[in-house]
């Protein structure tokens, strides 16, 4: 009884301090500066992640890691005094690298392809099920790769990037991805295509990851997928499941999950085909005030027991989107029902509630962070022009590292899939100027070379003692070849797991119409 108490608290704890980091940033866009400053203090002093609690490995990472990442990020915007090395160190920073560290274990698999949940203790169960949903796979990059380049530690990367090239390797022989897969047989157990729950985040995380690394080989992936997802699931502007080998459709729905696509298409500059989907997704939302959870296409109604509307984002996130594409007043429109029906229907004494209903607006008693993360950010940024997050790159700051100066704030910020920002120049802020350091090095070689008739080899001095020229020698060639690989790419521009458990999920996927037919 003590110990299941004991577990309790721990979870509560760690619930409360996820929501904390998840509505951090959004205290800040907001201009909250002196709350933003009260929750860093309240995070420092009390958050620990060596506690015994089983946890999301995707929803750490995106509401935890991707939090931190942001807060860390903006803390200088913020009013924080930041320690001397900033960006490339801090204290959130820190929290973020400890908390993706807790997540590592889950990646050791033979398709590298991670388990779903991990505990923060002791890692990965031993009777965890290998069953992983698409989204709970591809959902790193983002947030891993900039760790990668804040710290300086590749693990992050590779792992984020070792779990995307797995699901392209195991796609269909028609282009399209399943629901969820065995991550150490690589077997497809739920063959379910789409762009909705389950594997929304990996597509959207191809795209950003694209744009933030300026990734020629991400985009490429997106692309090729977005030809396979066009000929098999839209029909009349919608898109629905079908089977991923066959192609035949196999849930002609519309899930709330899927408002985010317009959004995604508008930054790869298909706004034609946004505005015509969107328009479709918005005229549920005049239908009930808000956008249930399964809507049947065919029959235009709600889907039994997935009535609900838990004042999710995603379309309002694809309206700004499209706003800052367009200036279209449709967009604005949206954001003002938005507004309209959240504060009409949910809002009760201690926050907003979730609705239970939307036939007849029954509440149920609980408010998801994701609310305080990305609904009202995004309707705050939709009717903010002005907000540095809209920034053009007109206004900008200098610092300097310990690498040199860089610069921060200039915008173009890379939103991960909890709409938590990540500006994208923070990322060549903390690596140090290796392909400059190896032509000098190649220079004094060459020099030496000419003085000498035998060979003259030129070591590096070791960092932390004798004993250590191999390793140096051997991680500085690692170096070389990563920055030639990474010299290659393209020097210019180029969405989650729904909450019900898995088995819940099967029972969704393939039977929900079963009582309708």
């Amino acid at each position: 009884m003590e110990r299941e108490k004991a577990l309790y608290f721990h979870y509560d704890t760690f619930c409360f301090s996820l929501t904390l980091i998840d509505a951090l940033d959004t205290l800040l866009i907001l201009g909250n500066v002196s709350e933003f400053q009260r929750v860093v203090n309240v995070l420092q002093e009390g958050v620990d992640f060596d506690i015994d609690v089983n946890a999301s490995v995707f929803e750490t990472n995106i509401r935890v890691v991707g939090g931190l990442l942001s807060a860390h990020l903006l803390s200088r915007k913020a009013g924080l005094e930041v320690e001397a090395g900033w960006p490339c160190s801090g204290p959130l920073l820190r929290m973020a690298e400890e908390a993706a560290r807790k997540l590592l274990p889950a990646f050791q698999t033979p398709t590298g392809m991670p388990y779903g949940t991990v505990n923060l203790l002791h890692g990965v169960n031993p009777g965890e099920t290998p069953v992983t949903c698409t989204a709970g796979i591809g959902t790193f990059i983002v947030e891993f790769a900039t760790l990668s380049h804040l710290t300086g530690d590749p693990v992050f990367e590779d792992v984020a990037r070792k779990a995307l090239k797995a699901l392209w390797k195991n796609r269909s022989d028609i282009g399209l991805v399943g629901n969820h897969i065995d991550v150490i047989t690589a077997k497809w157990v739920a063959q379910d295509a789409g762009i909705g729950a389950g594997v929304d985040s990996y597509f959207e995380y191809l795209v950003k990851g694209a744009i933030l690394l300026q990734d020629k080989e991400l985009m490429s992936m997106f692309l090729e997928y977005n030809k396979a997802i066009k000929n098999y699931t839209k029909f009349d502007d919608w898109y629905l499941w079908v089977q991923m080998y066959k192609g035949t459709v196999s849930m002609p729905v519309f899930q709330s999950l899927e408002a985010y696509w317009p959004g995604l298409q508008s930054l790869i500059g298909d706004v034609d085909n946004a505005m015509r989907t969107f328009l479709n997704y918005y005229t549920v939302w005049k239908q009930f005030g808000g956008l249930p959870e399964f809507y049947n296409i065919p029959q235009g109604y709600t889907v039994d027991k997935r009535e609900g509307y838990p004042l999710r984002p995603e379309l309002i996130e694809s309206a700004m989107y499209l706003y800052r594409a367009t200036r279209d007043p449709t967009l604005l429109e949206l954001g003002r029902d938005a507004v309209e029906s959240i504060e009409k229907i949910s809002k009760v004494d201690c926050g907003f509630a979730t609705i239970k209903d939307l036939r007849d607006h029954r509440l149920d008693n609980r408010m998801e962070s994701f609310f305080l993360a990305e609904t009202i950010k995004y309707l705050y940024l939709l009717f903010d022009p002005d907000n540095f997050i809209h920034n053009d790159g007109s206004d900008f700051d200098v610092v300097v590292t310990p690498y040199g100066e860089c610069v921060l704030n200039a915008g173009g910020y890379i939103f991960n899939t909890e709409a938590h920002p990540i500006d994208p120049a923070a990322l060549h802020c903390c690596r140090k100027r290796r392909e400059e350091q190896w032509e000098v090095e190649d220079l004094m070689r060459e020099f030496y070379s000419r003085k000498k008739t035998k060979k003259f080899t030129l070591k590096r001095a070791p960092d932390h003692g004798e004993g250590e020229n191999a390793k140096d020698s051997k991680d500085a060639s690692s170096e070389k070849a990563g920055e030639k690989r990474n010299s290659k790419k393209s020097s210019h521009s180029l969405l989650s797991c729904p909450s019900q458990s898995f088995n819940s999920k099967l029972a969704v996927l393939g039977q929900v119409f079963l009582d309708n037919t």
